[in-house]
This record gives C-alpha cells, sequence and structure tokens, in this order.
C-alpha cells in the first residue's frame, strides 16, 4: 500500500483530542493550561499545554488501538527508505545509547570513531562495553578531526575480528562526513551491523547535492536529531533501522531500557509534522537553503581577514570524504581572535548565537529556516565583527597539541575507571593517572578525555589554556579545572 504523506497521525489526534473536548483526570496536572502558572502561561502561550497531553490514555486510548505513533513512525521509515522507524523524546543521545546496546553488550567489543560524541562515551560507561577505538582523519594544520576512513576500520577489524561492529559519526558537525558506502562493506564482509550516528545530518535524505545518508548508504542503524538541521523540538530524535543484522524488537527492547514512560507528546508532533513537511516539499525547501548557504559562503569569502572552509580545505586523501555546506564554517584566523570571542562578541553586540565555536573557528548553521533577512544580518554582523577586531585583545595563547599527542591510552574500561574507586588530585599532578572522569570541550561536544584514558601533560595543559581562553568544559566536576578525578593508585 502505497504511503500517503499528506497525513500526520499525532497532530491528527490532537486536533481529535481537542474536539472531542476530552476531559482527563490524569496528568499533566497542568489540565490543558488551567492550571499552570499566568506568567508560565502568558510567555509560553496555551498552545504548548494545549499539545501536552498522555501518550496513551490521551492521545491513543489506554491500550494504543488507535496506532497512532505506530503509523506515525511507519510514515517516517518509508519517507527516508528505512524499515524501521523509533521515535525518541529524550534527544539523539538517548538514540545512540539504544544503537550501541542493540548491538553489543558487557564487555563485547565495539569499533568507535574517537572522535565520537561524549552520548556515545556515556553509553559505554553505562553498558561495560569495550571500545575499540578508531583514529579520525587529523588535519594537523587546521586543528580539526574528520571521520575514519573505511581503511582504518578494515586494520581495526584485522586486529580485533571479534568485534561486534562498527560506530562512526557522520557528518560531523562541522559538516565533515564519511564514506559510509566503504564503512557498511568492510561490516558487512563480517556479517556485523554499522551503526552511524548522524545527529547532524537529518536533512540529508532530501536533496541529491547533499551527501549520502546512512540508510541509502547500506549502514544498519541510523540515529538522527530532527531538532538540528530539521524543524523538530529540541530533544526530539529518531532512529532507523533496516537490514536483518539487528532485530527490531531488540532495538526496540534497549531503547525501552532507557526511554521515558512519560514521552512528549508536543515532541512527537514536531517530529511528525517535519516529516510531513520534508517529504511533500524537502527537496524545493532544502535546495532553497544550498543555494542560501552558497550566497552566504561567496559574501563571507570576501569579508578582509575571514576565510570559509569548503571542500578544498575538509575533504580529499587523508581527510573526509564529502561535505555538508549547510554549516558554514569560519575560519578566523586572518582576524587574529578566536571563535570564543567572536561567538561572545555577536551574542553581545548584536543579539546572535553562532552553531560552534573553537579556538579558530566560528560556524553559521543555515537551514531551510532561514531567508536573505536572516543571512544579510549574519553578513552584516560578521562585518562588524572584523571592524571591532583591532580592539579586542589578541586570543588567548591554546595550545593545541598534535594529533600525536592528543590520543590517550586507554588503561581501564570507561565503566571500571568511572565506577571504580576514584580521588581528586591538582591538574599539576595529573600526568600519568588515570582520568575517572570525562572532559568534553562544547560545542562541538567531542571528549578530548574519557574515563580509563591516562592523562597526559599536552593534553591537560590543552584543557587548562583553552580554558582561560574561553573554552566551555561543561562536564569537569572541577569547573574551575584546578583539580580532575582519577582512579586511585591501587585501582589503576
Amino acid at each position: 500500500m502505497t504511503a500517503d504523506h499528506t497525513r500526520a497521525p499525532v497532530l491528527e489526534a490532537l486536533v481529535d483530542y481537542h474536539r472531542q473536548g476530552r476531559l482527563a483526570f490524569s496528568p499533566p496536572g497542568h489540565k490543558q493550561a488551567r492550571g499552570a502558572d499566568p506568567e508560565v502561561r502568558e510567555v509560553l502561550g496555551d498552545a504548548v499545554f494545549l499539545g501536552d497531553v498522555l501518550a496513551s490514555g490521551g492521545l491513543d486510548d489506554r491500550l494504543t488501538r488507535g496506532r497512532v505513533l505506530e503509523r506515525a513512525e511507519e510514515l517516517m521509515a518509508d519517507a527516508v527508505h528505512a524499515d524501521h522507524t523509533f521515535f525518541s523524546t529524550c534527544g539523539s543521545s538517548l538514540s545512540v545509547k539504544a544503537a550501541m546496546l542493540s548491538v553489543a553488550g558487557p564487555h563485547e567489543k565495539l569499533l568507535i570513531g574517537r572522535d565520537a560524541h561524549k552520548s556515545v562515551v556515556s553509553g559505554l560507561i553505562l553498558s561495560g562495553i569495550e571500545p575499540v577505538w578508531v583514529e579520525p582523519q587529523w588535519d594537523a594544520d587546521r586543528h580539526l578531526a574528520h571521520p575514519p576512513s573505511a581503511e582504518k576500520f578494515e586494520k581495526a577489524f584485522e586486529v580485533h575480528p571479534d568485534a561486534k561492529g562498527a560506530l562512526v559519526t557522520s557528518p560531523t558537525p562541522y559538516g565533515a562526513s564519511a564514506d559510509l558506502r566503504a564503512i557498511a562493506e568492510v561490516c558487512h564482509r563480517r556479517s556485523v551491523p554499522l551503526i552511524v550516528d548522524e545527529a547532524w545530518g537529518a536533512h540529508l535524505p532530501f536533496h541529491p547535492d547533499l551527501p549520502s545518508w546512512a540508510m541509502d548508504a547500506g549502514a544498519d542503524i541510523c540515529v538522527t536529531s530532527i531538532h538540528k538541521m530539521g524543524s523538530g523540538l529540541e530533544q526530539g530524535s529518531v532512529f532507523h533501522l533496516q537490514g536483518d543484522l539487528v532485530p527490531a524488537e531488540l532495538l526496540k527492547m534497549r531503547a525501552d531500557l532507557l526511554g521515558t514512560t512519560s514521552p512528549s507528546v508536543l515532541l512527537y508532533a514536531g517530529l511528525d509534522g517535519w516529516r510531513r513537511q520534508m517529504r511533500l516539499r524537502g527537496e524545493e525547501l532544502m535546495g532553497t537553503a544550498l543555494g542560501l548557504a552558497a550566497e552566504v559562503r561567496a559574501a563571507v569569502e570576501q569579508i578582509d581577514g575571514l576565510h570559509v572552509n569548503d571542500r578544498d580545505d575538509f575533504c580529499g586523501p587523508g581527510r573526509a570524504d564529502d561535505l555538508d555546506p549547510l554549516p558554514v564554517v569560519i575560519d578566523l584566523a586572518g582576524l587574529g581572535i578566536s571563535g570564543f570571542q567572536a561567538a561572545d562578541w555577536l551574542r553581545e553586540h548584536r543579539a546572535m548565537d553562532m552553531h560552534l565555536s573553537d579556538h579558530r573557528r566560528v560556524g553559521a548553521q543555515i537551514t531551510h529556516g532561514d531567508d536573505r533577512e536572516t543571512t544579510g544580518e549574519l553578513l552584516a554582523a560578521l562585518q562588524d565583527l572584523t571592524d571591532a577586531a583591532p580592539d579586542l585583545r589578541p586570543a588567548p595563547r591554546m595550545e593545541v597539541p598534535a594529533p600525536s599527542e592528543l590520543r590517550l591510552a586507554q588503561g581501564l574500561l570507561p565503566r571500571d575507571a568511572f565506577f571504580g574507586p576514584a580521588e581528586h588530585v591538582p591538574v599539576s599532578e595529573a600526568a600519568g593517572r588515570v582520568a575517572a572522569e570525562m572532559i568534553t570541550p562544547y560545542p562541538p561536544g567531542i571528549p578530548a578525555v574519557l574515563p580509563g584514558e591516562r592523562l597526559t601533560e599536552p593534553v591537560l595543559r590543552y584543557l587548562r589554556t583553552g580554558l582561560e581562553a574561553g573554552m566551555n568544559l561543561p562536564d569537569a566536576t572541577d569547573p574551575e579545572f584546578r583539580t580532575i578525578r582519577v582512579v586511585t593508585r591501587d585501582a589503576e
């Protein structure tokens, strides 16, 4: 039967809920806004509360006989050529953990690109999976990591033939994409699954000029954040499945371990509506966004001191396989300021929030929600930034290690180090000790230190100088990073 993508089961069920004038003696306790604080209602509007109903025993009956969510998930799967789709209201941080747990268990091996998001590391801590780290493609000149190559996964499997599968992040927050077809082929020759953390790639299935997306490239499980590059609400995520290497019922069961029993219908509605929008108008909307991004890229390149990283910078031998042009990543080296300084200046002086920032770059994310008015404001603000740059203090010196110095040796499993006996020591005395916490520059959220890794002076110096330069380390147990949590010596 042909899927009818003009339908939106969650949205239609909400309309029916209100048409029937249902009266709930059940959660949520605000009772369709009537009990909500008046100031909250004034700020949020009653529409938020009117859409906040129970998923079962509200939107659907107590036995979910209307199949509201199931029908919405089936339409999403059809829209992106997956066999199965599951909605998550806990973000891709949950979805990727569910994917990992469906492929490997405690003390089993999983090949993982070392540029993985901190949510992957959290999955390792919770599960006890043994990571086999696969090195990214390091750009030593730009101090940037791109996804690992298929050849690196091949070599890792040769050393660890008992690995249960592989996980790769593609695209990165910088738009760099892996050769997913080649990596999937490496996995499938061994009859093991490939998980793709495609949190930044919700839009990829909907235009031929974008990098290939995971399902079309042959991945088995794909995790996507609809709120990042799509038009869903924050925390709205989906994970897709195809093939028979991971049973659908197993993936669902693993997800149930982590998911909430009180999912947000608001988030379901955002996912459902976005699927309909993209399936009906996705190529048109993405085409317009791509044209707009091309205009922005060309205009930024004309501003003195700014350079837009493009395919020549990011793609080629030893680098990324492809590039999503919608994250407009701007190198500020010509201005002599850091991305942290630029992001702070743009927020304070132009009321503008940027996508990402690091020691030398700032990113402006273009989506189908932008137009020439918003991009015009961006370009004007960037010109103002270049005019103001000479009056800003020089970029604080960050001691960014060479790629060979960034890699820390894994001494213990992440779970064992995280939950084992630990103590805090001064950062100045921590070199050589085994970390018992995760330290993550954010954004983009790729941990520099994992539990179980043996700390080195170059990495500690990078984090110390980075914090002083404006880097955000949100998960450090000591916010000032004067001390660090390490495994006690007798437990190393």
